[in-house]
């Protein structure tokens, strides 16, 4: 069967809304269903599914998952806004820039783009729009710096590119660091921008951060000491060898636990079988695409598709340049009609071996790709984000995504020094 008709049948079954993991298994099958004599048969591809999720890196996910909605039903993310707040709110746009830099923080402990959504922008969107910031606006930041959360180490998409690729999930981790500051960066320079432009009630912020100050700087501190802990435990865990980032999952959810239950003291004992109900509906699903994924892989790698696309590009075009816009170009409009997880999986075999024909290092590769993606989760139609603060805030996605294009044009800025400078992405390494 051609692959041109496979992609055919899966872009058909993706538009009559079949679930994208029962598309893939439909896709993964044909070929060998059409041609009996093709290796990759019925029984190859359900091998390949359960091949695949044996996998002990990829374990970190679900505890990542589970460490990410503990950590929102503890309020943590309160923790962290209140602290960011205290030292930015009397500034101009220092409140929207506390709440781009919670996302950062608060990445870096659930690893998930719309977790990040979720947790920050419940609890902030309501504190800003009663400050008199203007609710799409708020969105918007909180929907777009929600996408810092698979950039910010630790990172799920990371982790899958790490599996598909076959490089240090650890390595990744710290590529990941800096280009996710940039953008962060990038995202409060609009914000500043932004207020600037359209200004703020500053007697309403002042009178919010007046109630922080009275607290004192140490009690703020103290009360959010275990909160911005978090973050350097799992990762310290990680880079300082005591831990593979699979254990520092682990470690991350007790550490939710522990302190949500006992310091904090935000959930109960009583809490937990909701909390691990709810983490295993967010994993399933997502563990369905991802074994899924993995034996479509396999199946286009049999069918010689990564040296067929490969070949192609590199015959039509021959400047590393050009070659780079034009597989940017191609993973943003995946990212436009496809979730991460099969995106990564899918392409990470087709498109690794053109760059690194071109010389380009796949760690440096691996941070390009999650960044394109990750443009993905705040543009329609599949724009992950957008429908998380969709359902915040009850906004149309579509009035979301406008306001949150000039955030996107920035985002596009970091990308592109992220693609053409490689040091952003290799420097720590």
């Amino acid at each position: 069967m051609p692959i041109v008709v496979v992609f055919l049948i899966f872009v058909v079954c993706l538009v009559i809304a079949i679930p994208v993991s029962i598309s893939l298994g439909i896709v993964s099958v044909l070929p060998g269903a059409f041609d009996p004599s093709f290796t990759a048969s019925a029984q190859f591809v359900i091998r390949s599914m359960f091949g695949g999720i044996d996998s002990f890196p990829l374990l970190a996910v679900p505890m990542f998952v589970l460490s990410g909605i503990v950590m929102a039903k503890g309020g943590i993310s309160k923790k962290l806004f209140d602290v960011f707040a205290y030292f930015l709110g009397k500034r101009t746009a220092g409140m929207p820039c506390a709440v781009i830099i919670t996302c950062l923080f608060y990445g870096a402990i659930s690893g998930s783009g719309p977790a990040t959504v979720a947790a920050v922008g419940s609890m902030t969107i309501p504190i800003l729009m009663e400050l008199g910031y203007d609710k799409k606006f708020v969105t918007a930041v909180v929907a777009v710096a929600g996408g810092l959360g698979v950039i910010i180490p630790p990172s799920i998409p990371f982790i899958m590119y790490g599996m598909a690729a076959g490089e240090s999930v650890s390595d990744l981790f710290i590529a990941g660091i800096i280009p996710g500051l940039l953008i962060g960066g990038l995202l409060m320079i609009y914000a500043i921008y932004y207020c600037k432009k359209y200004g703020e009630d500053k007697e309403k912020i002042a009178e919010e951060i007046g109630k922080l100050h009275a607290k004192g700087f140490l009690k703020v501190l103290k009360e959010s000491f275990f909160a911005l802990l978090s973050p350097v435990i799992i990762l310290g865990c990680i880079y300082l060898g005591i831990a593979s980032p699979t254990e520092a999952a682990v470690i991350s959810v007790f550490y939710a636990l522990i302190i949500s239950l006992f310091i904090y003291r935000t959930i109960q004992v009583k809490d937990i079988w909701g909390i691990i109900v709810e983490s295993t509906r967010t994993y399933a699903p997502l563990l369905f695409i991802l074994a899924a994924s993995i034996a479509f892989s396999r199946v286009l790698t049999l069918m010689q598709v990564p040296q067929a696309v490969s070949e192609w590009i590199l015959t039509h075009f021959s400047n590393p340049i050009v070659i780079l816009i034009v597989i940017n170009i191609f993973l943003l409009i995946v990212g436009m009609v496809m979730d991460t997880t099969p995106a990564i999986l899918i392409l990470s075999p087709i498109l690794l071996p053109i760059v690194t024909e071109i010389g380009m290092d796949p760690i440096h590769f691996g941070v390009m790709m999650v960044v394109n993606l990750a443009i993905g989760f705040v543009t329609p139609p599949i724009g992950v984000n957008l429908f998380v603060a969709s359902s915040l805030t009850e906004i149309p996605i579509m009035e979301i995504a406008k306001k949150a294009f000039p955030m996107i044009v920035f985002f596009l800025i970091a990308l592109l020094l992220i693609t053409f400078v490689p040091g952003i992405s290799l420097v720590l390494l």
